[in-house]
Formats: structure tokens, C-alpha cells, sequence
């Protein structure tokens, strides 16, 4: 009964727009406490204070909801059509992470997932949950665990049939369904990933200093970047993709289904975005995933661009911000000011 109910499943789950689905037990993953707390302790979380929260639920899915029996892992690819990484050769726009150009994938997978957990409880009960990066589930370890990829040198998952442009959501339910093989690394000699990053944030293969992530620096850290670091995040104003676009396992990608996930933002010029207030950053990016971070961090994050641009121009869009009431903007301002203007041969 329970083989003809995951065949079901896999059949619905593709009809439902997700390109992959695995299976595996909540506690498929019993290094991941370890691992988790080896993180935490040498402080690479940075600011991220709530991963040294719930660790007991982060580490081990299994104390999460203790009535679960499985844990279904499912993929939806937003694979982009054009280079992301051209956008780094013009100075005067701001890159943008691919999953942020569109419509917040949150929304978009959590709705497919309640959908397809429905469908699961009409047709064999249980009882479900879903998550889609939102609570204290380790995605990317029970990912692995159910087969859908495995986590790369990046510490980001990728796979065979998708290479790693895809997001994941978790259905956790109390039917004890069959479970997949787990993945296994086949990223062999390859370090691609590691030598994109511009600032050298992968202490070794399969580890991530959050710290010097331009992913975080640009979304998750509060107040001013180092300027070592901001120096090296040339026109990156949210997330940062050069590891995942380099990545070999991409010539299999699949192209996205998901009409949601065409760019909306794309890459939007400098002195534009530094004359948002907040109501203009607001409505500039209502039902984006940048919303989440408000107008002062992503315009501190405009004025490093500003600064790393090399264009004396973009010097006059910088000095009002020099009193902005924000502390972080004001003084990413004065960064920008300084740094151009000495390129300029000090104006």
C-alpha cells in the first residue's frame, strides 16, 4: 500500500511543479548535531543568533515533530535564463541574487507544498507539516538523506538532473512511507566554487565562514561591513551568486516552470535605488524576498556598490546620504564619497 502511495506521490508532486522528490526517515541525519554545533561554537554563524537556538530541533529533525515517521524532500528548480554573473561587468547596476529577482519563493513552495500535503492526507491520512526555510529544519542534510542531490564543496546542494539552481521545501508526515537511498558527493576534484568566491569565504571544501559571505553580509548581517569586505563586494546589493553559477553541474540544469520565479527586479541601476525612502523601497519590492531586509540595509548596500563602482559620477548620489538618519547608511555614504573621490584624484 505504502509503494503505490510514493509512486502517487512522485507522480503529483511533478504534476504540482516540483522537478524532484526523495524520501527519507527524520533522523536520516545523525552528524548533523555535530556538525551544527562545531559552527555555532567557532562563531561562523556571525549574527545569525538563531541558529544557536532550538539546536536540539535543528540537529536532529527527528525531535521536532517526534510523531513524524517520514520526511519528503522536494525540489523546484528556478534555473535563470541568461549569465547571472554578467551583471558584475557593469559597474553602475546592482547584482542581485537570481532567487530574489522574482516573486519570494516562500510563498510559492509553501503553497505547492500544502497543496500536494492535502492530496496526501485525502488519499492515505496522516497528519503533515511543511516547511520552506522557515523553521529549524536542516534542508540541505535531509535533502541529501532523501537522494534529491548532495551538499558541494559551497555547502549548497546540488544534483545531477538539476545542477543547483532549485529551492526545497519539506512535507513531514506520520505515514511511514518507503525511503530513498541517500546521495553521495560526486564533486571529485572540482574547485570551481571555492575559487570564485570573492571573498575567500570557504575555509575549506564543504565549510562556510558565514562571515565573510557576501550572501549574508548583504542580507542577514546587521550594521556596517568590515571595509576589507566591502571592498570586495563589488556591486553585489543582495545575495551573492558566483559559486552556484560556476558550478559544472549546471549543463544539466532544467529550465524553471515557475512563471513567478521570471526576473521582476533584474539588475536596476545604482543611483536609482539610493534615493529610496522607505515607503519607496516598499513598494519597489512588495512581494520580493528583499523586502524582508528593509530600506537601510539594502541602501548601506547600494553605497558599497557606489563606492566600489569606479565612477565619479555616481559620487553626487552618495553625499546626501552622508546624514542619513540611519547610522550604517550614513556611514556607508561617507565610505562611498571617500573611496570615489580619491579615484577621482581627490576631486
Amino acid at each position: 500500500m505504502t509503494g503505490t502511495i510514493k509512486e502517487a506521490l512522485v507522480a503529483r508532486a511533478l504534476e504540482e511543479g516540483f522537478s524532484k522528490v526523495g524520501i527519507c526517515a527524520p533522523d536520516a541525519v545523525p552528524g548533523t548535531a555535530a556538525r551544527l554545533a562545531a559552527f555555532v561554537e567557532a562563531g561562523r554563524h556571525g549574527q545569525m543568533g538563531w541558529m544557536a537556538e532550538r539546536m536540539e530541533w535543528r540537529g536532529n529533525a527527528a525531535a521536532l515533530w517526534p510523531e513524524a515517521r517520514s520526511v519528503i524532500m522536494l525540489a523546484e528548480v528556478y534555473t535563470p535564463e541568461a549569465d547571472p554573473l554578467a551583471v558584475l561587468a557593469q559597474p553602475e547596476r546592482g547584482a542581485i541574487s537570481v532567487y530574489a529577482q522574482g516573486k519570494d519563493y516562500h510563498d510559492l513552495v509553501k503553497r505547492r507544498l500544502k497543496r500536494l500535503g492535502r492530496w496526501l492526507i485525502d488519499q492515505a491520512g496522516g497528519e503533515i507539516k511543511v516547511f520552506v526555510d522557515t523553521a529549524p529544519v536542516m534542508e540541505k542534510p535531509l535533502a541529501q538523506a532523501a537522494g534529491l542531490g548532495w551538499q558541494g564543496k559551497h555547502t549548497n546542494l546540488l544534483s545531477r538532473d538539476l545542477g543547483n539552481w532549485f529551492f526545497l521545501g519539506a512535507i513531514f508526515t506520520t505515514l511511514d512511507l518507503p525511503k530513498d537511498a541517500a546521495e553521495v558527493s560526486h564533486c571529485g576534484s572540482c574547485t570551481a566554487c571555492l575559487d570564485a568566491c570573492p571573498t575567500r569565504a570557504f575555509p575549506a571544501p564543504y565549510q562556510l565562514d558565514a562571515r565573510r559571505c557576501i550572501s549574508y553580509l548583504t542580507i542577514e548581517h546587521k550594521g556596517p561591513v568590515e571595509p576589507e569586505l566591502r571592498a570586495l563586494m563589488g556591486n553585489r546589493i543582495y545575495g551573492c551568486d558566483d559559486c552556484l553559477a560556476v558550478c559544472p553541474w549546471n549543463k544539466f540544469a532544467q529550465a524553471a516552470r515557475e512563471i513567478g520565479y521570471q526576473p521582476r527586479v533584474g539588475a536596476p541601476e545604482l543611483a536609482e535605488l539610493a534615493t529610496l525612502d522607505d515607503a519607496g523601497f516598499r513598494a519597489r519590492f512588495a512581494g520580493s524576498p528583499i523586502k524582508r531586509i528593509g530600506r537601510d540595509r539594502f541602501v548601506r548596500n547600494v553605497l558599497y556598490a557606489i563606492g566600489n563602482s569606479g565612477l565619479p559620477r555616481l559620487q553626487a548620489v552618495a553625499e546626501p546620504l552622508r546624514d542619513d538618519a540611519d547610522p550604517s547608511v550614513a556611514d556607508a555614504a561617507r565610505w562611498a564619497v571617500a573611496r570615489l573621490s580619491a579615484q577621482d584624484g581627490g576631486g
